[in-house]
């Protein structure tokens, strides 16, 4: 007898059983309720590219986490992310696409890195973007923080989404004449609610920044808060990117005001950088509320020309992103996952005796009417199929002797009450439809 191989799944790749993986597509069914409502349309793009395609944005880290395929001629790399893909696309299509253009994609991701908690090498990107041409209005930027107020509402998860401006920081990096470092100081100071403030200053001052610089540069990303906050970072510098980044958070501020975004859903935080150089204006994180310290559920920001490496054409736009496979694992693991639809299964049918043909006739009708249904058709006794419905969750149970055929009505068990009742087909559809 040949050796039995031991099934194994590769590490960090993401699989769910079936009963969570309702729960996930629940989620996402959700979601994308959320983008129709804001007028998005769906984009699925190819989970393989071109390497030329997705390499051409990339660099430093990302290089060596990309899964690289070499087939004949065909150079081709699984996508990290969905945004070099909508760059791509949007390049292809720019002559007859209409702008601004609105569209989300969730899908999976590649990324050849070591796995460890809230890191996989396989997992789904939700992501949501708006694209312009040659201009863009801060009115988007405001929409993105919305859709994050929309989506975990809808959810029911109470987030706060954490709002700044780069250009704030590039402004007063600007004055302090350390331009040139702006890349190394915006990881540094991307990291002091890990590392702290003294840290933060250490690494700060190896880059040979004075004590003043430090301590300016240490002020603006301490200071968050509702719109008070916006008028306390201005003092701190008049440099002119430095002024427009003030007047941007101003005027998204204004947005979201208008666009009646709850204010407990947001608030300004000069402390969000996002570690990307290619954000160029708006950036900002959604936190699960009371529990910031698992990190963002979601970030995201403004560009200023997203198909640069394709196109002539300035695109400017601005996204938002989701994690879901690393959101859906810290709910889990806080015990935050809505359960209450696991069963895909409303109702199920049991047959008695020479009844599983009318069953089968009995299941048709109702799934034409939209109600899931199926029939329990296997050799097993009553009490064990009974059994079998209660431990999934099945909400009702039609029972179907003989004398239920005969007299052209249904045994109807609801199996959270504990109640059964003899029904017409029609008053049964009225209750379980």
């Amino acid at each position: 007898m040949d050796k039995k191989i031991t099934p194994r799944r590769l590490a960090g790749f993401w699989e769910l059983e079936p009963e969570k993986e309702v729960i996930f597509e629940n989620m996402i069914d959700s979601i994308k309720g959320v983008f129709k409502t804001h007028c998005f349309l769906p984009l699925d793009t190819p989970v393989m590219e071109l390497s030329e395609i997705l390499l051409a944005k990339s660099g430093g880290e990302i290089d060596k986490e990309i899964y690289r395929f070499v087939k004949g001629s065909t150079d081709a790399c699984l996508r990290y992310d969905l945004t070099v893909p909508l760059a791509r696309f949007v390049a292809m299509n720019e002559n007859t696409l209409s702008f601004p253009f609105k569209r989300y994609a969730v899908g999976k991701v590649y990324r050849g890195e070591r796995p460890q908690k809230g890191r996989l090498r396989e997992f789904y990107q939700c992501d949501a973007d708006i694209i312009g041409d040659g201009a863009l209005s801060l009115v988007n930027d405001a929409e993105c923080v919305k859709l994050y107020a929309d989506i975990f509402d809808k959810l029911d998860i109470n987030i706060c989404v954490e709002v700044s401006n780069r250009k704030v920081l590039f402004g007063l990096v600007r004055e302090l004449r350390a331009e040139e470092k702006f890349s190394d100081i915006a990881i540094i100071l991307d990291k002091l609610d890990k590392i702290g403030k003294q840290e933060t200053v250490n690494l700060l001052k190896e880059l040979s920044l004075s004590d003043q610089a430090c301590d300016k540069l240490v002020r603006l990303v301490s200071i968050s808060g509702k719109g008070e906050a916006i008028d306390e970072a201005e003092g701190l510098a008049c440099d002119e990117a430095f002024k427009e980044g003030i007047n941007e958070l101003r005027e998204v501020y204004r947005y979201l005001n208008a666009l009646g975004v709850c204010e407990e859903r947001y608030k300004i935080n000069f402390a969000i950088i996002r570690g990307h150089n290619y954000y160029t204006g708006t950036v900002f994180e959604a936190y699960i509320e009371g529990k910031r310290n698992l990190g963002a559920v979601g970030g995201g920001g403004r560009y200023d020309d997203l198909a640069g490496y394709f196109s002539d054409r300035k695109l400017p736009g601005v996204g938002m992103s989701i994690g879901m496979s690393r959101l859906f694992n810290l709910l889990e693991s806080e015990g935050m996952l809505r359960t209450e639809e696991i069963c895909p299964v409303k109702v199920a049918i049991i047959p008695m005796g020479q009844t599983l043909e009318k069953a089968l006739e009995i299941s048709a009708k109702l799934q034409n009417a939209g109600v899931s249904c199926e029939v329990m058709a296997e050799e097993k006794s009553f009490k064990s199929k009974m059994k079998q419905a209660g431990k999934v969750g099945v909400p009702f149970v039609i029972i179907l002797g003989e004398d239920e055929v005969k007299n052209n009505v249904l045994a109807l068990k609801d199996m959270n009450k504990g109640e059964q009742q003899t029904l017409k087909f029609e008053d049964v559809l009225n209750i379980v439809g």
